[in-house]
C-alpha cells in the first residue's frame, strides 16, 4: 500500500507557474512509476504527465512544452513544474502509482494508488 499526498496548489494568474509535490510513503519510491492527472469541473479525470523509473518522462498534447515532472528518490517526492498557466489548466491535480513499472500509461484506470488531489485554480 502507498500513500500519497499533493501539495502546492492555489491561486495563480494566466501566465503564472506553480511547482505541485506528490510526497510518497510505504513503497520503495525509487521502483515505482508515476503519473499526473488532473480533473477540471464536470469532465472526466485525464493524463497530464508521468515519469518512469528511469527518470524518462511523458506529456500530454495539451502541456507538452509547458509542464515539467520530475522526480527526487531521496526524497520519495514527485514534482510538476507547471509554466505558462492557462485558464483551461484550473483542475484539481492527482498524482498516482502505475500498476506497470515503466508503463507511461495514460489511463486512469492503470494507475493503483491515488492522492486526494490539489487544486489549481487560474485567473484571467
Amino acid at each position: 500500500q502507498v500513500h500519497l499526498v499533493e501539495s502546492g496548489g492555489g491561486l495563480v494568474q494566466v501566465g503564472g507557474s506553480l511547482r505541485l509535490s506528490c510526497a510518497a510513503s510505504g513503497g520503495t519510491f525509487s521502483t515505482l512509476s508515476m503519473g499526473w492527472f488532473r480533473q477540471a469541473p464536470d469532465k472526466e479525470r485525464e493524463f497530464v504527465a508521468a515519469i518512469g523509473t528511469n527518470g524518462l518522462t511523458w506529456y500530454s498534447d495539451p502541456v507538452k512544452g509547458r509542464f515539467v515532472v520530475s522526480r527526487d528518490n531521496a526524497e520519495s517526492t514527485m514534482y510538476l513544474q507547471m509554466n505558462n498557466l492557462k485558464a483551461e489548466d484550473l483542475a484539481r491535480y492527482y498524482c498516482a502509482v502505475d500498476k506497470f513499472q515503466d508503463g507511461f500509461s495514460t489511463k486512469a484506470s492503470e494507475y493503483l494508488y491515488w492522492g486526494q488531489g490539489t487544486q489549481v485554480t487560474v485567473s484571467s
